[in-house]
Order: C-alpha cells, then structure tokens, then sequence
C-alpha cells in the first residue's frame, strides 16, 4: 500500500479493526466518507470522539446510559419483578424489539475459560446481590445459544439455585419458514427438547 497516502492506510487499518469488517469492506468505508463534504467527516469524526465521553454505566442494570440509574431502570412502567439477564448491551435492542417491559442485567460477556474470562469477569456478585436484595419473580437468561452461553446460563443457574426465584431460559429452535432437512442436529434436538 505504499501508493496511497498514510492517512488513507491509517483509516482503513482502524475500521479493518472492527469485528465483521475485512480489509476491503474496511475500504470502501474509507473511500466513501473522502467522497463526503468536508463537514459530514467532521461530524463523523467528533461522533467518533465524544462517544465514550458521556456514557456512564448504569449502577443497576450495568447497561450504557446518560445518566445513573438508566432511562430503562427508572421506567415505572416496567416490570421490577422480571429481570432479563443478557450478555451485551447490544441484545437489549433485540429484546426490546420483543415487547418486553421488565429490566435488565447485562452480563458484559460470558464465561469462556480459555479465553480466560472468569465469573470474576462479569458482572455475576452484581447479579446475585440484586436477586438477594430485590422482591423478584422471574429471571430470565438471555444468554446466547453457543458454548459459553451455555455455561454462563448454567453458571447462573447453580449460583442462584438457593433463591426462592422462578428462573427460565430463553426457548431455542427452528426459525420460522426453514425445511427440517436443512436443520442441524442440535438446532433440532432443542426443538424436541423445548416442545410445547
């Protein structure tokens, strides 16, 4: 890449960096804001620059927010008694999508030992003292369907086994609209195992 200029290079290796953005993806991000006016790059660059500035982490649901506790903790609308425990504050989006109206817990990852992440890693004590100190109904984990999802729910499951707390996984199974025969085995076998 010794022909094109370093600010170019520089650009496009930062968005390389990005999870899901390969070298080429990474340029065509590159070259697209050069075609932008000069001030819709400065807008771009000063989002880029003040995006972690104001953002605290709220004391209850350890989601990204303005202000402490969060808009989502301070609803009085929603449910206290049902608690959906997530790994990233990406999935609430998901989750909101849903209709859900009680509050959240996230996770902020999942136990994965070789990776080294540990329970001491996430935010598990934070968990287990809102479910000692708070009149609860329901915790739900919302953890991914992979292996460290897995053994974060179970984690979970065992650490707050002494609770007197319903607590539920999320259902997994065949998407809407797929044929059986294109359908993995254990994608399947948790459709059997979650049948109603």
């Amino acid at each position: 890449m010794n022909h094109i200029p370093q600010s170019i290079t520089n650009l496009i290796n930062q968005f390389a960096k990005l999870p899901g953005i390969g070298q080429k993806t990474a340029s065509r991000l590159t070259y697209y804001l050069l075609r932008k006016s000069g001030q819709d790059v400065l807008d771009f660059g000063q989002a880029m620059t003040n995006l972690k500035k104001n953002l605290i982490s709220c004391s209850r649901c350890h989601n990204y927010a303005n202000q402490d506790p969060c808009s989502i903790c301070q609803d009085p609308k929603r449910d206290p008694q049902t608690i959906c425990v997530i790994e990233q504050p990406l999935d609430i989006i998901a989750v909101e999508k849903t209709g859900f109206k009680g509050h959240y817990h996230v996770l902020h990852g999942a136990l994965a030992p070789i990776e080294g992440i540990g329970p001491e890693h996430l935010t598990l004590e934070n968990l287990k003292n809102k479910v000692n100190n708070n009149d609860m109904f329901e915790l739900i984990i919302a953890t991914n369907p992979n292996l460290e999802g897995e053994a974060t729910a179970i984690y979970i499951q065992n650490m707050l086994s002494d609770q007197n707390i319903k607590i539920t996984r999320l259902a997994f199974g065949l998407p809407m609209g797929i044929d059986l025969e294109y359908t993995d085995e254990i994608t399947l076998t948790k459709a059997f195992e979650g049948r109603k």
